[in-house]
């Protein structure tokens, strides 16, 4: 059961979410990956060591808990929910543990701070849907977390421990354990152990192959993955078919996505006017389309089968009024355009993934989608934009099970050409 819980929370922290993380705060992805692996057995140390208290029990339970896993990269620092369980569970050691993890991972406070958030959000998400599940009360929550406890100091990486965060009292713990870390190169996972120093066998005099070898196996490692990050493909374009609902006919769709591990920006020309926007991302495709000259011969039976995905607009988590910092330049972009082509009348549409109740999702996307509607509007080009509707989940292809990264393709806002 620990692995389980301790899976479901790795799930929605997987390498795209840390790629997103990485471009909004100019941070590396390896030292945020590295953040990440140590604040989630902190996060759900904390939580087993307070597994009556009242705070965690009803944080969990709240139905509210789900809504973090719809969005992890939104705000979640003013979210009162988790500045209440983090008050909780570490009280004043909060600002202590984000500088202990900011200079472990070699990050700055303020993104230390956003990810103990987001993984706080992640791991109450998880929880909460995990007791929903499996129709737990207050005493099977407990009993839950209390399973943690004997999995927390193992999942801590090299170089950290209960007794460096300032929790060595944590579960009898205790505090001059060292760790030791053995990886292996064929499955890249670790095995961590706790050694007492007054344990120590000082029979062997060949006693210290036992730290060289992992040393020089990470070593190989670490050189493997630079190499394979530096070779990545920087941007891939992919057509995909869905069935979407438009109007009252439900029609086979092209929705024109960007899938982009490493997202490089390019200047788009807008008749001699440079826009600064993702190389083959929406910008691109729409301009592209309306020098073509094929929309003024279209009519709306033609235009309703492809739409355009924002690759670069946001909403923050659980919310349909507040975008995420850097998504009013693609709305920006998209305002330009349609001015230069005033001709141009698009419809907004909004979808989510399975996760969560199907009515508030599609809610949810209704009002996101009625909220970029009236931006626009207010940035002067509301009478080309001639609808907004939001579909929810009803059309996501993505089950809910799966990782919170393999059902980002379903959470989206895209725009089609209308007449």
């Amino acid at each position: 059961m620990s692995s389980t819980i301790v899976n479901l929370i790795k799930d929605q922290l997987g390498s795209n979410l840390i790629h997103q993380f990485a471009n909004q705060t100019g941070e590396s992805e390896s030292g945020i990956s590295k953040a990440i692996s140590a604040l989630i057995p902190t996060v759900l140390g904390g939580l087993a060591n307070n597994s009556t208290n009242s705070t965690v029990l009803n944080s969990i339970s709240n139905p509210e808990s789900f809504g973090f896993l719809t969005n992890l990269m939104g705000n979640s620092s003013n979210n009162s929910m988790i500045t209440n369980l983090l008050t909780s569970i570490f009280g004043d050691k909060v600002g202590g543990l984000v500088s202990t993890i900011a200079n472990f991972a070699g990050i700055s406070n303020n993104s230390s701070n956003s990810l103990l958030n987001m993984v706080t959000g992640a791991t109450l998400g998880s929880l909460g849907k995990y007791a929903t599940e499996n129709n737990l009360g207050a005493s099977g929550i407990t009993s839950l977390l209390n399973d943690q406890k004997g999995v927390v100091s193992s999942l801590l990486p090299a170089g950290l421990s209960l007794a460096s965060l300032g929790f060595g009292n944590w579960f009898g713990g205790n505090k001059d354990a060292e760790r030791v870390t053995q990886t292996t190169s064929s499955s890249h996972s670790e095995t961590t152990y706790n050694t007492p120093r007054n344990t120590q066998n000082n029979n062997n005099g060949m006693n210290w192959l036992k730290w060289l070898i992992p040393l020089a196996l990470l070593l190989l490692i670490g050189g493997y993955l630079l190499k394979k990050c530096s070779t990545e493909e920087e941007v891939v374009v992919t057509q995909q078919t869905n069935d979407t609902i438009i109007g009252d006919d439900i029609v086979e769709e092209e929705i024109t996505t960007i899938q982009t591990p490493n997202r490089v920006y390019e200047e788009v020309d807008l008749k001699g006017t440079k826009l600064k926007a993702y190389q083959g991302g929406l910008e691109s495709q729409i301009i592209n389309y309306l020098n073509s000259g094929n929309y003024e011969t279209a009519d709306d039976a033609a235009l309703k089968d492809t739409w355009y995905t924002f690759d670069n607009v946001n909403f923050k988590m659980g919310s349909s009024d507040q975008l995420e910092d850097g998504s009013t330049a693609q709305l920006e972009n998209l305002v330009a355009i349609l001015k230069a082509f005033p001709e141009a009348k698009i419809k907004i549409g909004g979808y989510t993934d399975k996760v969560g109740d199907a009515a508030k999702n599609k809610a949810l996307s209704q009002a996101r989608a009625d909220f970029i509607k009236n931006w626009l509007n207010k940035a002067g080009v509301g009478s080309q934009v001639v609808s907004a509707e939001g579909y929810g989940s009803e059309f996501a292809k993505i089950p809910a099970e799966a990782t919170d990264a393999e059902r980002a393709v379903d959470r989206k806002m895209a725009i089609r050409f209308t007449k």
